[in-house]
């Protein structure tokens, strides 16, 4: 099937990481698919950070284990630096990943909880130089997430509460020195107090270590100031990609200004929006044909059902795949074949 188009992907010397029409499915009985990512595409340049946004289901881990090729994608590319790692071997792949690191969504079941917590961190370092838990950088990267290393060192995963887990785990995805970092919704499992704390210190890594992070969320709110362009994905497709400011100040799709509506206001008098989101998620082994959005949408009209939108440039830097926008021009009359549903 067609996916959201490309238009938004850009031409630059420092694209690190670029996605192109990824697609993941997932068998079940009776021949039929769980239609998790439905060619998606996106690219990230040197030093940037992508926030990864949407609803639980929409896809949004399961891409970033797709990058990671955990489990290979079904069809697609994932450009990491000019090789496609889903042509790659299993040892050629191992061997890339070195530079590819991910933090996983739950900090505690990510660790082995039978180490200790210096051997867990030196774990790359053992595999690929030989090296023990009494090099230096183990306390150095230790030290640099905020873990005293004589006293947390020696300690097991269950020892330490979810936050220094996740530290731990920040510690263990940098030893090698990556140059993309994934971080699969680092501070979803964590007290609010203990999110930001997590959050600055991915910011100060990122400086650091001259980082450039996929961070995926289904919070608009947490990726807002450590993202500097956002996606949003909705069943499985990017419906828009701009601008981490120009997306909070001026959202151009229905979705994505649902999600911002949806974020709670510290402020007793402050007025409630209805964000005109109403039904349920539809089930990703049947999306809806033409927009995915459509059962869901207040601006849903024919069209929606029988011609997919395709990503288009509504404003300086913002792409949107949608017929009728909150920002720009309504989307000229494309080709209604798009409109079948994957099979």
């Amino acid at each position: 099937m067609a996916g959201s188009g490309t238009a938004h992907l850009r031409d630059q010397d420092d694209i690190v990481l670029r996605v192109e029409g990824l697609v993941v499915e997932f068998p079940l009985e009776r021949g039929q698919k769980v239609h998790a990512v439905s060619g998606i595409s996106f690219d990230i340049a040197k030093g940037e950070t992508l926030g990864l946004v949407g609803e639980s289901g929409c896809g949004k881990s399961t891409t970033g284990r797709a990058i990671m090729q955990a489990p290979r994608p079904t069809s697609g590319e994932v450009l990491f630096d000019g090789k496609d790692l889903s042509s790659l071997s299993a040892d050629e792949l191992r061997r890339s990943r070195t530079k590819l690191q991910m933090i996983y969504q739950d900090p505690i079941s990510s660790l082995n909880p039978r180490r200790r917590v210096k051997d867990i961190v030196a774990e790359g370092l053992s595999i690929w130089e030989g090296k023990g838990s009494d090099d230096p950088r183990v306390e150095e990267l230790l030290a640099a997430v905020g873990l005293d290393p004589d006293r947390a060192g020696g300690r097991r995963p269950h020892e330490l509460s979810g936050g220094q887990c996740q530290r731990v785990s920040i510690a263990r995805s940098l030893i090698m020195r990556p140059e993309v970092l994934i971080c699969d919704e680092p501070v979803s499992a964590l007290d609010v107090s203990v999110q930001a704390q997590i959050l600055n210190l991915l910011e100060d890594l990122k400086a650091e270590y001259n980082l450039t992070m996929v961070f995926i969320a289904h919070d608009l709110a947490v990726v807002k100031n450590i993202s500097d362009r956002v996606a949003v994905m909705y069943l499985g497709k990017i419906c828009e990609v701009a601008p981490s400011d120009t997306l909070y100040a001026h959202p151009a799709h229905p979705y994505t200004a649902a999600l911002l509506a949806s974020i709670p206001e510290p402020d007793p008098e402050a007025k409630h929006t209805d964000a005109g989101l109403t039904g349920e998620l539809p089930s990703p082994v049947n999306p809806p044909s033409g927009c995915r959005f459509r059962t869901r949408c207040p601006r849903a009209a024919e069209r929606c059902e029988l011609e997919e939108p395709q990503m288009r440039e509504v404003a300086t830097g913002q792409f949107v795949a949608c017929h009728f926008p909150l920002v720009g021009e309504q989307a000229p009359e494309g080709n209604r074949e798009l409109a079948t549903a994957p099979a």
